[in-house]
């Protein structure tokens, strides 16, 4: 059986031939000593086609597939035409070698092509790479390697970039300059009390904090030197009254030994150095709580922002994290433990990192296991949404936040907590009305300014259209003054009529309305006697037809 090897480049496809195998015999230790001799190995291994990439962005793309184990369409095509025909519900008589696996499945699913990647088939490749400029006959000395070059360092790039205000490697970053700093900081303010102690030891009895006492040393200085004139800046440092009286008097009753003013100097300002070191870690730990509102808000409501932060940088990554279990992040942080309780069959540990959460010191000694599974359970899954939404939002983890504390009192008094689906649906809404409330929001801001905009038109219409009243008022003076004319002519006469009636009747001509209104009321009595006797004639009708009805029967 023919042995085909595919061989990528950062330059194009390659394909070998490899012949006299049954001579061979598929022996991984004679190719391995046939391989650095060339004349040897070009004997059995030999060119069949090249197919160039056509620029560096399809170079990147063609390995970027082949990492992946998928097969691109010009690999394919390249496959299909230099390779030997197989017929219809034959098998083929020749096997595609490849270095990696993912690939050669991926190219049997779509071709039905044999492939095979072993140890025999790695030598003969590793044949090919050290001989591959020799084959090409038109590759210039260093073309390969300026395009391995220039491949590799898109590919990585490529591999790097992604969304710049969600890089968790600088949560990774900062967590773990802030644990240096934590130490550095503290054997620093140890070395400060240590050194200053030689000159006045009681004030580390009387100052706790390390950074007090740095400011303190570099305030005081000489201890002869403090009278009670600096107490109001002392009683500024300190913020205790009490406390400044009492270090004036330890330093006037000091057992410690003199320094020599380079010494003091020399403890100055190594205590300034430790100030502004402790001032730093304070800013990086504001830092670290922005970027981790930024990047893992919910992880960072429901656990807080230094737990969050650790259990990240000891994954690896957000997504790492998000692809762990609930019983994996249970024990981040514990894996030594976990390993020798498997060996010696001890118990597994109840928790890791997520002991730091205030949660499982809340919870009674008999309840911290539960409450870690619970809380690694709510954290899996604020972890996987920050990890794959789009929007950040804290709704869900406040949402776990209180599911957690619900626990808690169900653990302590035994009050039911709600269910998580009901809780997600909530969370779900909420989210869902925030958006609808920022869609209004932005909507009505919209239109507002159109409705000034319409009303600053209006009026400026109605003022132009006055002033052009006042500029022309000859253009249609005529029959509007007509018009109004006419009316009043009109109303005028209206009254003149209503006034004359109102005359009439109570005036000179009273007998003829006296008359007018009697004859009017002799027509009302005519006219309800004739309807009258209608009604009448209209009732004997009906009862002569009724006689006639019964007579007839």
């Amino acid at each position: 059986m023919a042995l085909y090897l595919l061989y990528e480049t950062s330059s194009g496809y390659s394909l070998f031939q490899a012949n006299g195998i049954d001579e061979i015999g598929q022996n991984t230790e004679a190719v391995r000593n046939s391989v650095s001799d060339l004349n040897r190995f070009g004997k059995v291994v030999q060119l069949t086609a090249f197919h160039p990439f056509e620029s560096a962005l399809d170079a990147l793309n063609q390995i970027n597939s082949v990492s992946e184990g998928i097969m691109t369409d010009e690999l394919r095509n390249f496959l299909e035409l230099n390779l030997p025909k197989v017929k219809e519900g034959k098998k083929a008589k020749f096997s595609l070698g490849v270095a990696e696996p993912k690939i050669g499945s991926h190219i049997f699913e779509v071709t039905k092509l044999p492939c095979q990647s072993n140890d025999f088939v790695h030598e003969l490749l590793r044949g090919v790479r050290l001989h591959f400029e020799r084959f090409i006959k038109d590759l210039k000395p260093g073309d390969l390697e300026k395009a391995q070059l220039g491949l590799g360092h898109s590919y990585s790039r490529a591999k790097v970039k992604f969304n710049v205000n969600r890089v968790d490697n600088m949560v990774i970053q900062a967590i773990f300059l802030l644990d240096t700093l934590d130490k550095d900081v503290n054997s620093f303010a140890m070395r400060v009390r240590e050194w200053y102690s030689w000159h006045f030891p009681e004030l580390a009895k009387i100052v706790n904090d390390n950074y007090l006492y740095a400011k303190l040393a570099k305030f005081i200085d000489d201890k002869s030197k403090l009278s009670e004139d600096k107490l109001p800046e002392l009683t500024d440092l300190l913020g205790d009254e009490d406390k400044a009286k009492e270090v004036v008097e330890a330093a006037k009753a000091s057992m410690g030994q003199d320094l020599s003013p380079i010494d003091l100097i020399n403890v100055q300002q190594f205590a300034q150095r430790v100030m502004d070191l402790s001032e730093y870690r304070k800013k990086l730990h504001e830092y670290l709580i922005t970027k981790m509102n930024d990047i893992a808000p919910n992880l960072a409501s429901l656990i807080g922002e230094m737990v969050g932060a650790r259990l990240i940088s000891h994954a690896g990554s957000l997504t790492n994290l998000a692809k762990c279990p609930s019983s994996t992040l249970q024990i981040l942080g514990a894996e030594k433990a976990l390993f020798r309780a498997l060996k010696t069959r001890g118990n597994t540990p109840k928790y890791g990192l997520i002991f730091h959460s205030s949660f499982i010191g809340r919870a009674s000694a008999r309840n911290k296991g539960r409450m870690a599974r619970y809380l690694a359970n709510k954290c899996s899954i604020a972890s996987r949404i920050d990890c794959f939404s789009e929007n950040g939002t804290t709704v869900f983890g406040e949402k776990l936040r209180e599911q957690v504390e619900e626990r808690l009192d169900f653990y302590d008094k035994g009050v039911a907590p709600r269910k998580n689906i009901d809780v997600m649906k909530a969370a779900i809404e909420s989210t869902e009305n925030k958006d609808t409330d920022m869609e209004t929001e932005e909507a009505t801001t919209v239109p507002s300014a159109k409705k000034g905009k319409k009303k600053k038109s209006k009026s400026d219409a109605a003022e132009n259209s006055e002033l052009m009243a006042e500029d022309k008022p000859t253009v249609n003076g005529g029959a509007s003054e007509d018009a109004k004319s006419e009316k009043k002519k009109k109303k005028e006469k209206r009254k003149l009529e209503l006034e004359q009636a109102v005359e009439n009747s109570n005036g000179t001509n009273g007998v003829e309305a006296e008359e007018d209104v009697s004859s009017t009321k002799k027509k009302k009595k005519k006219s309800k006697d004739q309807d009258g006797e209608d009604l009448q004639d209209a009732s004997d009708m009906k009862k002569k037809r009724k006689k006639k009805s019964k007579g007839e029967e």
